[in-house]
């Protein structure tokens, strides 16, 4: 039933108008509706609140919706009055059910947009005139799923089990009546307090245990089963065979007679004389071939085992892996290099990334820097570690002397190491650094030295370059000059007149610079009175540091400069990695004819060695100054070391004679072909590029763009058309120009997890070839160079060389076509600039007076379209 509200006596007295505003109309004054529904008005809030928003959640087609009724509850008590609901509490708290529904009266049959029905049986009726008549659905006998019967029961004793394991009640029931006596009648007095006051403050009574009583459980209904432990277990008697146990401890020999009747025996003669023929033939043929040679072992082998090229089939095979967490940690590996002459060690520098900055939360602790050498087969623990003033970018071992070492670090320095005293170590061979008196007592000290030689050996400098002369930007790249010529200090090629590397490279952002490692001029004297001092050489200790290089230590200055200025606009070139051409002497001095001495010969040190003058030397003109460099911008630069004099006698750097922007992205990589010493091979950005020397039309080959950026590549020692590329995601790709010139032949898939940073191959011996693949996580991957990628094909160097060629004819003609398409565009522009008249060329004074005159104008038109508006 709809709520009827009562007549207070405060209506009849009273304001009537004021009233009649405030109160909301009873559903009495509307009969048109029946008495199990109320029509209500819900605010735009409730509606939302509720879900029912008109048009949106209730529509014509859709005018129902299910209200929760504890959410009607919640509203009724957080809005109070307020709610829209709160005319209808009492019917909604006796709701039986706990969804009412609301419907949405579009024609406002019963005066409001909304109705809310109080019945079950209502709501079954309105809610099922509203549902749209779903269509019959036509049941065939076919499709009707017959309930299977359930087969009678058949017992197997399992119920009495379950009898005996029930529990079941044996005490009786208490059964407790508790009544309170109520005395009605007795008087109540009410007053009024202030809620204010402390004595009528509401005190909460929280639950709590109460120590003093507690229910001590008896019984406990728990179940468990015993489940035995499975154990299989087998013997077997191993029976050994039965065998005669013997030793033999001398030869059995025969009698001197037994011996001559055997000699004198027709059978022995019979088979002698059978068996000669034979043996002599087989002897024929052993001298002829070699019947022990495997041929299938040896097919494929060499260049004249296959006329077909080889397939690449193999792939890197991973052969040692070397990381140092204390030193590699948030660095990357920025050089790597193979000792020339002690097989299986390798020294690797690690440098901080600077594209990765350290969060401020994070403290970085500035560890030193060193080179790092590991050999095989230990990969946890490096043989020698080399201090660095600061991280190294590149260096390089010496080629007339592998102890003497050369490093370019981050803050411009040069610096020199000699690792002599350390070599016996880094061979595996012990130092003869005991004193004959220790011999009765070789075993203690053996046991002390190998404790000592469980720690890392850590080596200091020797040299490093002075700040005022260094370089100003990272030294990214060092080679040596071959021990072939040397340069004066104006950069002309002179005859060397030691068989030593004495000159050193270096290439910064800023410059090139290059280096000589012995006494200059002004320390002749100096070094002269200390002649003796040197000649008496005290023992080194593993702490104490050479003098090898004493001489420059922090006084070190290069002989000369070479700047790079660009060619059409101001400023310079930044260089990275450059490249020099390999010089052969063909004098006949002798100096390249005694290679086989070159290991019995005696080398000077480098404290005894002065720079010659440059009056005294001969000038070799069939050098070739030129060299290429490769800068930040992905430019290949080819310039001429050699400086220049202007007028009034300075040396400048001539200007480069040709620039190519071959690469989008920085040069890594400049290494020259060690089949063809005129090929060059650099890497940059998405592609690659091979160059030519001589070639001033731009790269012979480039190849396509990749979808990754290459970061490092070399050529293989073994093959002349293959060579490796180091990508940014970690894949390493094999190219074969012989078989395939748009595609690398194989791709070796994420072989590190990030960039790679250096790829060195090495050969070790005729079927050891390594590949050492360096990434930006500091970890060293050596991998071994399989059958197909090392063993050469049959004519390659030959089929390369006319690769080469080709391309070097395919370039010429593309820029004779070039030159002949530029003549007619070149011959049109100037034919429109012959047609068109010269312009005057006209002064300031002209054109401030010509200014004046438009501006007059202006005014005037302005004048005249006032005048003929009326304005």
């Amino acid at each position: 039933m709809a709520p009827k509200r009562q007549k207070s006596p405060s209506r009849k007295t009273g304001v009537k108008g004021k009233v009649k505003d405030n109160l909301t109309p009873s559903p009495m004054e509307k009969p048109d509706h029946p008495d199990d529904i109320y029509p209500i008005v819900l605010t735009t809030a409730t509606q939302e609140l509720f879900e029912c928003c008109i048009d949106e959640d209730v529509t014509e087609q859709s005018p129902y919706k299910l209200l929760e009724k504890d959410d009607i509850i919640q509203d009724i008590k957080t809005r109070a009055a307020v709610s829209d609901f709160h005319p209808v509490k009492q019917f909604v708290l006796d709701y039986p059910e706990d969804e009412i529904l609301l419907v949405f009266d579009v024609d406002f049959t019963y005066g409001q947009s909304f109705y809310l029905v109080l019945t079950p049986e209502a709501k079954a009726r309105i809610y099922n005139v509203l549902q749209p008549p779903q269509p019959e659905i036509i049941v065939l006998e076919d499709d009707v799923s017959k309930t299977p019967e359930p087969k009678p029961w058949i017992s197997l004793g399992s119920e009495l089990e379950v009898d005996q394991e029930s529990v079941k009640e044996t005490r009786e029931k208490l059964c407790y009546k508790f009544d309170l006596k109520r005395r009605p009648g007795l008087p109540v007095c009410f007053s009024d307090r202030n809620s204010t006051e402390a004595e009528c403050r509401s005190v909460a009574c929280p639950s709590y245990q109460d120590s003093r009583f507690s229910i001590k459980q008896m019984q406990r209904d728990c179940g468990m089963q015993a489940v035995p432990k499975l154990q299989s277990s087998t013997a077997q008697t191993e029976r050994a065979v039965q065998r005669n146990v013997f030793t033999q401890y001398e030869p059995r020999e025969l009698r001197e007679k037994e011996k001559e009747n055997i000699l004198r025996s027709e059978k022995l003669k019979k088979f002698v004389n059978s068996v000669t023929p034979r043996v002599l033939h087989a002897l024929q043929q052993a001298h002829i071939m070699n019947v022990f040679t495997d041929d299938f072992k040896a097919l494929g082998i060499g260049a004249e085992a296959s006329d077909q090229l080889v397939m690449v089939s193999e792939g890197l095979k991973l052969q040692w892996t070397f990381t140092d967490e204390k030193r590699a940690m948030g660095k990357k590996i920025s050089s790597v290099s193979w000792h020339p002459t002690i097989h299986g060690l390798i020294a690797v520098t690690f440098i901080k990334k600077q594209e990765e900055q350290l969060d401020k939360s994070t403290v970085y602790i500035n560890s030193p820097a060193f080179i790092v050498f590991y050999g095989f087969p230990d990969q946890s623990n490096p043989r020698l570690l080399l201090e660095c003033p600061d991280d190294i970018f590149a260096f390089e071992f010496c080629p007339s002397n592998p102890n003497v070492i050369v490093g370019g670090c981050r803050n411009g320095k040069v610096v020199l190491w000699d690792i002599s005293f350390h070599i016996p170590h880094l061979q595996g061979t012990r130092p003869n650094s005991k004193k004959a008196s220790d011999s009765d007592s070789d075993t203690d000290t053996f046991d002390l030295g190998n404790k000592k030689e469980n720690k890392t050996p850590v080596m200091s400098y020797c040299a490093v370059s002075s700040i005022e002369s260094s370089h100003k930007s990272p030294v990214t790249d060092v080679q040596w000059l071959p021990k072939t010529f040397e340069v004066t200090r104006t950069g002309v090629p002179v005859q060397k007149i030691s068989n030593m590397s004495v000159q050193v490279v270096t290439c910064s952002p800023d410059c090139v610079m290059f280096w000589d490692l012995r006494v200059p001029k002004l320390q002749n004297q100096f070094l002269a009175d200390r002649k003796q001092d040197v000649d008496q050489k005290t023992m080194m200790t593993p702490y104490s540091i050479p003098t090898t290089f004493k001489h420059l230590d922090r006084t070190w200055k290069p002989l000369f400069r070479v700047s790079l200025p660009k060619i059409d606009t101001s400023g310079e070139y930044a260089p990275l990695k450059f490249s020099l051409e390999h010089y052969t002497c063909n004098s006949n001095t002798g100096r390249n004819t005694d290679n086989e001495n070159d290991g019995a010969e005696v080398l000077p040190e480098y404290s005894q060695l002065r720079i010659p003058s440059a009056k005294t030397l001969k000038t070799l003109d069939d050098v070739n100054t030129k060299f290429y460099v490769g800068t930040e911008e992905g430019e290949i630069v080819y310039t001429d070391w050699k400086l220049e004099e202007d007028e009034f006698g300075r040396k400048f750097s001539a200007k480069p004679l040709l620039c190519f922007r071959t690469h989008a992205w920085f040069v890594n990589t400049m290494q020259r072909s060690p089949f063809f010493k005129d090929i060059l091979l650099t890497t940059g950005g998405w592609n690659f590029a091979i160059w030519k020397e001589g070639v001033m039309g731009g790269p012979i080959f480039v190849g396509p763009s990749s979808e990754q950026e290459y970061s490092a590549a070399c050529w293989s020692l073994s093959r002349s058309a293959v060579f490796f590329i180091g990508r940014n995601d970690g894949s390493i790709e094999v190219w074969n120009l012989l078989l395939n010139t748009s595609e690398p032949t194989h791709v070796h898939e994420h072989v590190a997890s990030t960039r790679i940073t250096c790829i060195k191959p090495c050969i070790t011996a005729s079927k050891q070839h390594y590949l050492a693949v360096a990434d930006n996580l500091g970890v060293l991957r050596v991998f071994n160079v399989p059958k197909a990628l090392r063993s050469p094909v049959k004519n390659e160097d030959l089929n390369m060389q006319i690769f080469f060629d080709q391309e070097n004819d395919r370039l010429k003609d593309y820029l004779e076509w070039e030159e002949l398409w530029a003549k007619p565009r070149k011959e049109e522009g100037e034919s429109k600039k012959q047609v068109e008249p010269d312009k005057p060329v006209t002064f300031q004074v002209d054109s401030e007076e010509a200014d004046l005159k438009e501006y007059s104008d202006y005014l005037k038109l302005e004048e005249s379209i006032l005048e003929h508006t009326g304005l």
